[in-house]
């Protein structure tokens, strides 16, 4: 059985382009940690990308059945470049035709010095392949929508237009039919 357990870090509060930039999450509600952590399966494997916002929410849900894997530098977020830290409105009011087409039209369109939408998307893909059977995988919202792309045969203005608030989870189920999705952005 192959089932992945998507769950977005604790957040960062952050009001600008978060992607590779490595900044702390708040992890004081302890109350939403251990209701995650108890709706997580027990004897999962658990995975996160290599940020410390993603490596501290995965050590918030490590138990002593959850093999912990090495840290997925490839499952990190969307890499924003230049536009690392800044609002949408200091990036457009630089290069306002640039960063329209990134988000009106994702794929090869790339932030400048960072990554495009088929860039985030390749690299999840290649990092969630490499995954044993059952695994809970603490990473980013962008990652997610990601996943929830190559493992749906969704667009990138469908993923797009999913939430995913930071402690929750999206699940996805490899069937004999395909993929499925059992919970996006579901908050236990």
């Amino acid at each position: 059985m192959t089932r992945l357990h998507l769950v977005r870090h604790g957040p960062t509060h952050a009001k600008a382009m978060v992607g590779w930039t490595d900044l702390p999450a708040d992890l004081s509600d302890t109350a939403a940690l251990a209701r995650l952590s108890a709706h997580l399966p027990p004897d999962a494997a658990l995975i996160s990308s290599d940020l410390s916002r993603a490596v501290t929410t995965a050590d918030a849900l490590a138990l002593p059945s959850r093999a912990r894997l090495p840290h997925d530098a490839a499952l990190r977020e969307l890499h924003f470049g230049t536009w690392e830290m800044q609002t949408f409105a200091q990036a457009e009011a630089k290069d306002p035709a640039h960063i329209r087409a990134f988000w009106e039209s994702p794929g090869t369109i790339r932030a400048p010095g960072g990554e495009g939408w088929h860039d985030i998307t390749a690299r999840i893909t290649a990092a969630l392949d490499r995954l044993p059977g059952e695994t809970i995988v603490v990473c980013h919202f962008g990652a997610i929508l990601a996943a929830l792309q190559c493992r749906l045969g969704l667009t990138a203005q469908d993923v797009f237009q999913h939430k995913i608030d930071n402690l929750s989870v999206t699940e996805l189920h490899k069937t004999s039919s395909g993929w499925q999705a059992l919970r996006i952005n579901h908050i236990p």
